[in-house]
């Protein structure tokens, strides 16, 4: 089995600041590269990077610096991202590096093995941590979990290598023998979570009590779940009661990433979510009304503030 000892981090928005800390803490920063381009490298150092309030020291590598190859490569972009970060991190990458995304969404490991066939890959689902991100600091109160796991039932050796690794770091986290059912749940969540409270600028606290915030989330996700069963995946309402508990550990005052993503006006993950589901609810002749008026809605806001 391989052992990972070096990690190469593309991406520093909430989760890749709340892993490079991490990893950096237990690894050391010299095994721990952060990859950006000199810009932003540059900003970095200026203005610093914060987790918690504290500034952390990272090791930052240009895409064009020669380096070894890292055992693990974690990618924490935003999905309109994916493409130009895979190019990024091709000089951290031999056949034997493994690739592990942190990304939302159903397809952003497909996108690594179209870039990188010969590498494994290992599913992942980012959940139950409450992290906030606004400029260039990072509050969390809940760290999560990293669910993790392959295609298949059995374990494959790439995930039980970065099982090992997490046991090394001591970073909580979950090996899941019915990977597809949970990266699946996660999407739903996610289409129901992050697009309701971008649309209505809220936070978790709205949908942890009754009320037309939660219907509306609760709403979105079921269209998932019909689109979900169409792909031979088996979602349920018991799926929905899972998600909510995971919901209710969140700190009340925090966001999701789409929610901060409009608080701060940038460009969202929308085609990633109400985008994927209109598309798939097309294609299997599913209506999706309440994916059309989340879609609509957060749209008309990106407009306005771009």
């Amino acid at each position: 089995m391989k052992i990972i000892n070096t990690v190469s981090i593309i991406g520093l928005g909430a989760l890749g600041i709340m892993y490079a800390e991490h990893f950096s803490t237990q690894l050391g920063k010299e095994n721990v590269r952060i990859v950006a381009d000199a810009q932003r490298i540059t900003t970095y150092k200026r203005n610093g990077v914060f987790a918690n309030g504290m500034r952390c020291d990272f090791h930052y590598v240009t895409p064009e610096q020669p380096v070894s190859s890292a055992d693990l490569v974690l990618v924490a972009t935003k999905f309109h991202g994916l493409e130009e970060a895979l190019q990024a991190v091709e000089g951290h990458v031999n056949e034997q590096t493994i690739f592990l995304s942190v990304l939302n969404g159903i397809t952003s490991e497909r996108e690594i093995m179209k870039k990188y066939p010969k590498n494994p890959v290992v599913y992942c689902v980012a959940q139950g941590m409450d992290a906030v991100k606004e400029s260039n600091e990072l509050h969390y109160d809940n760290k999560g979990i990293l669910v993790i796991g392959n295609e298949g039932g059995e374990l494959q050796a790439h995930t039980q290598a970065v099982a090992a690794f997490f046991e090394k770091v001591q970073l909580p986290y979950l090996v899941e023998p019915n990977m597809m059912h949970r990266l699946w749940g996660k999407f739903m969540l996610n289409v129901g979570i992050n697009q309701t409270l971008a649309m209505l600028e809220g936070t978790y606290g709205d949908v942890q009590i009754e009320g037309e915030a939660r219907d509306l989330m609760q709403a979105a996700m079921r269209e998932v779940i019909a689109i979900a069963n169409h792909e031979g995946i088996t979602l349920s309402e018991a799926d929905i009661d899972y998600w909510m508990d995971v919901i209710a550990t969140l700190s009340p005052t925090g966001k999701p990433s789409m929610a901060q993503d409009v608080a701060a006006k940038r460009k969202s993950e929308l085609p990633l979510f109400a985008g994927t589901v209109r598309t798939l609810g097309r294609t299997y002749g599913i209506p999706t009304p309440v994916n059309d008026r989340l879609f609509t809605a957060i749209s008309e806001k990106e407009l306005r503030y771009r």
